[in-house]
């Protein structure tokens, strides 16, 4: 069987995510074909500092830029550079010279301090392919879709709204077509029938809409948020919806920190990612692991053979 060839996009240089690829290169290499979107100059200067060398097999595709690492610190040029090696690798799934990307962390800082109008890999995406991409996290004990994403949570409430709601439950269904997914309210207790709040009126009424289009109820809810992570609810559901951010990733890390993964829905190409950060404290000190990252690849490998 052909190994299908994944992108990487080696995310902030100043930060964790070269280390992780070099460690588990090996390990990937038995089930896909990874190209590493980074040029030799970059290459060997964040080997040196790691005091490894690099692999014979390693396969490069080239993204011009040369400037100092600097590790644990966030930077202009460094900002700059992940976010052209992300766009080099998407534009490899765009030609079909890859079959998936998986993304190395960035840090949304250095974008920001670099320029970029944008918060991050799946709002770039968004916008890229003018495509309301899905943030979905998680691993096979546990998948956790977000609503919303980062934004202030001043502004969730006024967020839930029933047409964006429902198109939200209609495109999640697009890419996970039968499973039963559960649906957080935004308000304890799910709202009390109004008493605490009436967000989950517009919640019922884009879920039963939704639904009825779909042709069976795949979306159950809302579901009381502080009970919806109980074993209960995760031996019943693999896949949640969550209102916002904290909600969603909160349980999710605590459960499953180190194996979960990031994965881009709705889009015309399949893009995962490690679920954690750049890890600065850490970076270049050879202690990242390697867990989260693997699992991207994998799960990037599993949704093109869907």
């Amino acid at each position: 069987m052909n190994k299908p060839t994944i992108a990487v996009s080696i995310g902030d240089l100043n930060g964790v995510g070269l280390e992780i690829a070099l460690k588990a290169h090996k390990e990937i290499s038995t089930f896909c074909k990874p190209v590493y979107c980074i040029n030799k100059t970059m290459l060997l200067q964040a080997t040196t500092l790691l005091h490894v060398t690099i692999p014979e097999d390693f396969t490069l595709h080239e993204v011009a830029g040369d400037f100092q690492i600097k590790a644990g610190q966030v930077d202009v040029q460094s900002g700059l550079y992940a976010y052209d090696s992300f766009m080099s690798a998407v534009a490899l799934c765009e030609t079909q010279k890859a079959q998936a990307v998986v993304t190395l962390p960035i840090h949304k800082e250095a974008w920001m301090k670099a320029g970029l109008e944008y918060k991050g890999h799946t709002d770039l995406l968004r916008k890229h392919f003018n495509k309301e991409a899905i943030m979905m996290l998680g691993c096979q004990k546990m998948y956790v879709a977000l609503f919303t994403e980062h934004i202030p949570l001043k502004e969730v409430a006024k967020s839930i709204q029933y047409k964006k709601l429902k198109q939200f439950f209609l495109d999640m269904h697009h890419s996970i077509a039968k499973a039963s997914i559960a649906v957080l309210g935004l308000n304890p207790h799910a709202g009390d029938n109004g008493v605490l709040g009436q967000e989950e009126l517009i919640i019922t009424k884009a879920i039963k809409s939704a639904n009825k289009k779909i042709g069976f109820e795949q979306f159950v809810g809302p579901i009381v948020p502080d009970v919806a992570f109980s074993p209960h609810f995760r031996n019943n559901y693999n896949y949640f919806v969550a209102m916002y951010h904290d909600q969603g990733l909160a349980p999710l890390k605590a459960l499953y920190f180190d194996e979960s993964v990031n994965i881009s829905l709705n889009l015309p190409i399949i893009r995962t990612s490690v679920d954690h950060g750049t890890a600065f404290d850490i970076a270049y000190k050879g202690k990242a692991k390697t867990l989260s990252y693997v699992n991207a690849v994998q799960s990037a490998i599993d949704l093109t053979n869907r």
